[in-house]
């Protein structure tokens, strides 16, 4: 229970630790690899587990500006990096392709928790989540439409169809035990709870991580343009949606939209795409973690002293 509580107090660095550990020791990922999926279902199971059922979803009347905001970060953001990238002469290049695949694709199924590391209330990420996963076949047409070269539209939709129900059942099972068993949960249950979210994520990246560590090994100047890439589009694009959206909505809204702007499931693409569509960006995915996981350190003076000023 102690082991817990440390993780709960000092999440950003339970984070950085499985980043260094995935990075470190690459042996660790082969055993870890069978156990991805079950760790998305726990991370999600707690992270709902933590919140009250009936500001999980939400009034009718927010619907409309999630699906709003699921839109312009799932289907016109993709349009715009499309256009961009034809009109620069960039059409075919791995770095044009990963930008693709990253605003294409839903929230992370950590970016609920992500939210809480800033000191802001998870559930309107989780309702981005829920809807961007649940949206995705109709924003991800158009894209694939204007970008045939992405291929494998079925696979990816199936992917997107088992994920979101995993997130279906994984969520009605956690509000049912928040209902019935869970109803008051003690600070030290809380606690607890936080810390096993954020052993779950520290645990979950060292799968991720061993095509970073062979790349550095291999091709060191190949490995550090897709490292310093992805920190400059993650953190960059965090910092852009914040500065567009902290006045304009509750510092809740502002925090979730600027989160997952940046961490996205690309993996739902890796999974699903055949693997010559994939191979000359698989250290992206590796790499697309570093920025992700250092989010909590690097980000969190930014949103929690502009929440202070306001």
């Amino acid at each position: 229970m102690l082991l817990l509580h440390i993780a709960a107090r000092h999440g950003p660095y339970v984070l950085l630790a499985g980043l260094l550990a995935g990075l470190l020791l690459p042996n660790l990922a082969q055993p870890m690899r069978p156990l991805l999926p079950p760790m998305v279902v726990l991370l999600m199971f707690v992270t709902v587990l933590r919140m009250k059922p009936e500001s999980i979803l939400g009034s009718l009347a927010d619907l409309p500006r999630v699906i709003l905001m699921v839109v312009g970060l799932q289907l016109a953001l993709p349009l715009i990096v499309l256009t961009v990238g034809f009109a620069g002469g960039w059409a075919g290049s791995p770095v044009l392709f990963a930008l693709l695949v990253m605003t294409a694709a839903p929230s992370i199924a950590g970016s609920p928790n992500l939210c809480r590391m800033m000191g802001q209330p998870s559930e309107f990420a989780l309702r981005l989540l829920v809807v961007g996963t649940a949206m995705l076949p109709l924003t991800m047409a158009p894209v694939f439409w204007f970008a045939p070269e992405l291929g494998g539209f079925a696979q990816v939709l199936w992917a997107a169809f088992k994920l979101l129900i995993t997130i279906v059942l994984t969520t009605s099972a956690a509000i049912v035990i928040r209902k019935t068993i869970l109803r008051w949960p003690s600070q030290s249950t809380e606690l607890s709870l936080e810390g096993i979210a954020n052993i779950t994520m520290a645990v979950f990246v060292i799968g991720l991580m061993p095509s970073v560590s062979e790349a550095l090994l291999l091709d060191t100047q190949r490995a550090l343009f897709w490292i310093v890439f992805t920190c400059l589009i993650n953190l960059g694009a965090q910092i852009i949606f914040f500065r567009l959206t902290r006045f304009q909505l509750p510092a809740d809204k502002a925090t979730a939209i600027s989160i997952i702007a940046a961490n996205r499931n690309i993996a739902l693409f890796f999974v699903a795409l055949p693997p010559e569509v994939t191979t000359p960006i698989m250290v992206f995915i590796g790499a697309y973690q570093i920025p992700m996981y250092l989010t909590p350190l690097v980000m969190r003076r930014m949103y929690r002293k502009s929440w202070a000023q306001r």
